[in-house]
C-alpha cells in the first residue's frame, strides 16, 4: 500500500530511488552516538548493515486536497549536471512513470511545495526539453519559501556553510521556474486550504519549511530535512551534516517534534525508507517510535 488517507486528504508515495547515499553515520550525522547505530532495527530500511552506509529513500509525498493535486518535493531529477553532488549526477529514473502510475500527469499537478531548495528536494521541478531545462509541471504554482530563494541564488553571493553539494541546482530547477512565472515566494506562513498549512522551520536551512496536515481529528506534518534518519528522533540533538544553522536546527527539530508527540500527528520526512513515517511520543527529554505507517517498504533490493 502506497496510499493513505487523513481525514479529506488523500496522501500516496511516490518512489524516486532508495540506496546508500554514499555516507556513514559519522559523516552523516556526526552529533549521534556511535552505539545508536548498532539497533538492529535499523537495517535494512535505514542503514545497510553490510558497508554500514546510511540508506535513503528520495520520494515525493503526493497529495490530494479539496479537489487539487500537490506535491510535497520532488527529489533529485533527471540529467542534472551534479558534479559537487555525483550520487544524484545524470540520474535515469522512472519518476515520471511514477507518477503516473500514481494518476498524475505534469499537467495535473496545481501546486509543487519545496520544503526547502536542496539539490535533493527540487530536482524534478524541471525537466531537460532539448537544451533548455523548462517546468515540468506547467500548471502548477511553485511554493517555495523566500528566505531560501534568496539564500541560493547565486546572485545574492551567500556563502552556505556546506560550500559543497548545492552548487548550480538554483540555476537549472529553480531559476527556470521563476522565470516562467510559476513560483509563489512565501514568508513566515502561508496558508494553502483548509486543511494544509506551511510554516517556516529554519535551521537545516535559513528558509526549511514545515506542512502542516490538519482534517477533522486527523493531523500530520511532513517536515522535509529536520529528520533524515529515525535515529534523530532518539536524539534529536544530533543534526545532519547538512545543517546551515546546527542550534537553529536542533532547536526547530525539538519544536517539531514535541508538536508531533503532543497532537498524535504522523511524522513524515523527506526521506525515510521503510514505512517511510512514524508517530511519535516524548521519552524523557527526548523522543521515541510508537508506531509506523502502513505504507508499504520500498524492496530491499533496488
Amino acid at each position: 500500500m502506497q496510499q493513505i488517507t487523513l481525514g479529506d486528504v488523500s496522501i500516496t508515495r511516490v518512489w524516486e530511488y532508495f540506496g546508500p547515499v554514499g555516507m556513514t553515520p559519522d559523516v552523516f550525522f556526526p552529533d549521534s552516538p556511535a552505539d545508536i547505530w548498532e539497533a538492529d532495527w535499523l537495517a535494512p530500511h535505514f542503514l545497510d548493515s553490510g558497508t554500514g552506509v546510511v540508506n535513503s529513500a528520495i520520494q515525493t509525498w503526493l497529495l490530494r486536497s479539496e479537489g487539487r493535486t500537490i506535491l510535497v518535493d520532488t527529489g533529485v531529477g533527471n540529467h542534472k549536471e551534479r558534479p559537487y553532488s555525483p550520487v544524484w549526477s545524470h540520474l535515469e529514473t522512472d519518476y515520471l512513470a511514477a507518477l503516473a502510475r500514481a494518476g498524475v500527469r505534469p499537467e495535473d499537478v496545481d501546486a509543487v511545495i519545496n520544503t526547502h531548495l536542496h539539490v535533493d528536494h527540487v530536482g524534478w521541478n524541471t525537466y531537460l526539453d532539448g537544451r533548455q531545462w523548462v517546468p515540468t509541471f506547467p500548471n502548477a504554482t511553485y511554493l517555495m519559501p523566500k528566505d531560501d530563494f534568496d539564500f541560493w541564488n547565486p546572485e545574492n553571493g551567500h556563502r552556505p556553510l556546506l560550500g559543497r553539494g548545492n552548487q548550480n541546482v538554483f540555476e537549472d530547477s529553480v531559476a527556470p521556474v521563476h522565470r516562467a512565472g510559476l513560483t509563489r515566494l512565501w514568508e513566515n506562513s502561508h496558508r494553502i486550504d483548509a486543511n494544509l498549512r506551511l510554516d517556516a522551520a529554519p535551521g537545516h536551512t535559513p528558509g526549511s519549511s514545515v506542512l502542516t496536515l490538519t482534517s477533522g481529528t486527523d493531523r500530520a506534518v511532513f517536515v522535509g530535512d529536520l529528520l533524515h534518519s529515525p535515529v534523530q528522533i532518539l536524539e534529536p540533538d544530533a543534526n545532519s551534516c547538512f545543517c546551515e544553522n546546527p542550534a537553529e536546527a536542533r532547536a526547530t527539530r525539538r519544536k517539531v517534534l514535541g508538536w508531533a508527540a503532543d497532537n498524535n500527528a504522523l511524522l513524515i520526512p523527506a526521506h525515510l525508507g521503510g514505512h517511510g513515517a512514524t508517530e511519535v511520543v516524548r521519552d524523557g527529554s527526548t523522543f521515541a517510535v510508537k508506531g509506523w505507517a502502513p505504507f508499504t517498504p520500498y524492496p530491499e533490493h533496488h
